[in-house]
């Protein structure tokens, strides 16, 4: 079986690259930089987007695994629209309809939490209503919707992942912030944050992943995923502490003062996600395709801990 991997060069891509090929799977790896995919795997470089010429890197492959998004943020907000739009949602129509042309069998289709939200007053279903926030969240719950349509010619099958935040060996953005806060013994304003937030370690994602692609009842089919194991911001902390064999230093700031020293540094947003839940239900992949995250939250923390050490003592470095 040849799998087509876009994004390969990225956190979850390099981690689900190596598993495939584990598994003795051929792995065609769509990079937009070479140089970061494992040995041994078939390289593509390819800028994504709806001009995009898919047909020799889709000949012979039964599976895609459509990872690559753009993600970064840039100062114009038009802009930003503008570009989420075309890579991630005009990016991954164009996308489908050439794996549908190719005879491709199934696309796996790595979505995210957002589209229903940034928080969530009960744990989300995938039968809730998408509630985008932002750009990258529009543009993800664009292209769904765009996939859904395409594939409804009944030539190709979908499954669409919708994660919440993903962490382990690699890790970047807020939770590698947070590694760091909890190395440098920096107190932290969270201690009386009552919330929950459903996480998700990357090798449960893998697994998770590399069940989508071949078991026959995730055709056509939406999944959550997370570790089940859900967490607030101030255990979180604890657990991390824990791994790295230090004492957590907490103190309490109420939440309302934590969201106006949010908008003062102009960090609202990042001031949310650490004080609201956003909890997600995982009980339709887990009856449907029988997954249990074979990583339990205390070894994804203790792995992502581990590699983090590494790097500060120069062991590793972070690509």
């Amino acid at each position: 079986m040849t799998i087509v991997v876009s994004g390969a060069n990225g956190f979850i891509g390099r981690a689900l690259c190596r598993h495939l090929s584990g598994q003795g799977r051929v792995v065609r790896a769509v990079v937009h930089r070479p140089g970061r995919t494992s040995a041994g795997q078939q390289e593509v470089i390819l800028a994504i987007g709806p001009q995009t010429n898919w047909q020799a890197v889709l000949e012979g492959v039964e599976i895609v695994v459509h990872l690559a998004a753009h993600v970064h943020v840039r100062s114009h907000a038009s802009k930003d629209e503008d570009a989420f739009h075309e890579i991630n949602t005009l990016g991954t129509r164009t996308l489908a309809e050439a794996a549908i042309r190719a005879g491709v069998k199934r696309l796996v289709y790595l979505s995210t939490v957002k589209v229903h939200g940034e928080a969530s007053a009960h744990p989300f279903r995938e039968s809730d209503v998408l509630a985008p926030q932002d750009a990258y969240a529009r543009s993800k719950a664009a292209a769904e919707e765009e996939l859904k349509r395409v594939a409804k010619s009944g030539l190709m099958d979908f499954v669409i992942l919708r994660p919440p935040m993903v962490y382990g060996p690699g890790v970047k953005a807020n939770f590698l912030t947070l590694l760091h806060a909890v190395s440098n013994r920096v107190p932290l304003p969270f201690a009386g944050i009552a919330n929950r937030r459903s996480l998700i370690y990357l090798g449960n994602l893998v697994d998770a992943i590399a069940q989508c692609i071949v078991h026959p009842k995730a055709a056509n089919q939406s999944f959550f995923v997370s570790d089940g194991y859900d967490v607030s911001t101030p255990d979180l902390v604890r657990a991390i502490a824990e791994a790295m064999g230090v004492r957590p230093r907490l103190f309490g700031v109420p939440k309302w003062g934590l969201e106006a020293l949010g908008k003062v540094i102009g960090k609202s947003k990042d001031m949310e996600r650490l004080t609201s839940s956003l909890e997600v239900d995982t009980s339709t992949i887990r009856q449907r395709l029988g997954w249990q995250p074979p990583y339990s939250f205390a070894e994804g923390i203790q792995e992502t801990v581990d590699w983090f050490l590494k790097e500060r003592a120069g062991a590793v470095r972070i690509a």
